[in-house]
């Protein structure tokens, strides 16, 4: 009887990386690959993710989003297993909405709230939530005041992949103002900010 051996982790990471690709994004996302940062792990994806009020939209004015997906068979210590998750989410916010206190928490509490809704369990989560306000001067004074919010966020996921870059996909939308089941609802362009 042949010995059992556990798949190579090529052949894990490809399965997972084959998962990502299948996933449908809602239309108003439009989600591609990009180079994986090099050195932080032996196997890593990058995708990115921007909101579009048409898929003809040269550059997202409502949000954005990097996701990279890590695997080291290894299992790094910080990681607590063999995979990792990185994400990265802004947007632009009307000046009222970026003053508030508890948007930094609210932000946070999106993404978590995204993962569990997909059953996609994690651990050892950390990240940062940064908003950010300003004000233009001189030949940018016509620009007006803007707000934006930013996530960083990493977290070990547990299970399949697909559903934490689904609860990514999520979170860009819902930074951009797009809660889940919009799907098909006009976006209200007008009201967001171009600045970044």
């Amino acid at each position: 009887m042949a010995e059992q051996r556990p798949p190579a982790a090529s052949s894990v990471f490809d399965q997972a990386v084959e998962g990502v690709r299948a996933i449908l994004f809602r239309d108003d996302l439009t989600v591609h690959e990009i180079p994986a940062p090099q050195g932080l792990a032996p196997h890593a994806l990058a995708i990115a993710g921007d909101v579009r009020s048409s898929p003809d939209d040269a550059s997202s004015p409502y949000g954005t989003g990097r996701l990279v997906l890590l695997f080291d068979p290894d299992e790094p210590t910080a990681w607590n297993g063999p995979w990792r998750i990185v994400c990265f989410a802004q947007a632009p916010l009307e000046p009222e909405i970026g003053v508030d206190p508890l948007l930094a928490d609210v932000a946070w509490t999106w993404l978590t709230d995204a993962l569990d809704s997909r059953h996609a369990g994690f651990h050892s989560a950390s990240g940062t939530a940064t908003k950010t306000l300003s004000k233009g001067f001189g030949t940018l004074a016509a620009e007006g005041d803007g707000a934006q919010i930013e996530l960083r966020a990493s977290w070990s996921p547990e299970g399949a992949i697909a559903p934490h870059v689904e609860a990514w996909a999520e979170l860009v939308c819902m930074l951009a103002g797009l809660p889940p089941g919009s799907e098909g609802i006009a976006m209200l362009g007008s009201r967001r900010s171009p600045r970044g």
